[in-house]
């Protein structure tokens, strides 16, 4: 049955009109302050990089993460050296590339780990050009503590994140992140290190 065009009908369907509209005007404005919708998990998303005496290979740490949806990481017998297990934050097939220029509503990163060992996470900012990592250079970093019997979450505010670790060190400039490198400088025997997630606010 179709309704006649009188005034009043008129009226109803604009003011149903104006309050969808109204209510997308707000879902929209709710978006833009809210952004987790674009969060970064790097653990699904990003290529992983290893580098000493560690029992896995790019290619095998990678197929795990990729199968499993974790990032495992076991030191070899008498290891001698460095553990760096880094990540870029922008999606790059090489350990290097341009850094990422976060926007001014991030605040942290958070990380779903459990390890046997203390690891420094470093944070590692790009160039002056803008075109990829300094090797070397800055590294505001923090402490992950080690914590062998369970994952363990920790957010981290951009603020904890100081050159050297230092309490006045220089603080991270995030509008020009490249990557993140977790490093496990006095690894032992069968040192474990896995990552559910690492979840960078954007």
């Amino acid at each position: 049955m179709k309704l006649k065009s009188t005034p009043l009908n008129r009226f109803l369907i604009m003011i149903r009109f104006s309050f969808l509209v109204l209510i997308l005007f707000i879902s929209c404005g709710f978006l833009r302050e809210n952004p987790s919708h674009t969060d970064l998990n790097l653990v699904e998303s990003n290529t992983w990089f290893i580098a000493g005496p560690a029992k896995e290979t790019q290619e095998i740490l990678n197929s795990i993460r990729q199968k499993e949806g974790i990032v495992r990481v076991t030191a070899k017998d008498s290891p001698v050296g460095e553990i760096e297990l880094n990540v870029m934050i922008t999606p790059s097939d090489s350990n290097d590339g341009a850094p990422t220029n976060l926007s001014e509503n991030s605040k942290f990163v958070s990380i779903t780990y459990k390890s046997s060992q203390l690891i420094k996470l470093q944070a590692r900012e790009g160039n002056k050009e803008g075109t990829g990592c300094v090797h070397g250079g800055s590294h505001p970093r923090v402490d992950l503590p080690a914590s062998p019997e369970k994952f363990t979450t920790i957010k981290i505010p951009w603020s904890d994140f100081k050159q050297d670790g230092l309490p006045n060190g220089k603080v991270l400039n995030i509008h020009n992140l490249c990557k993140f490198n977790f490093v496990n400088y006095n690894p032992v025997s069968g040192a474990s290190f896995e990552i559910k997630s690492v979840i960078v606010e954007n």
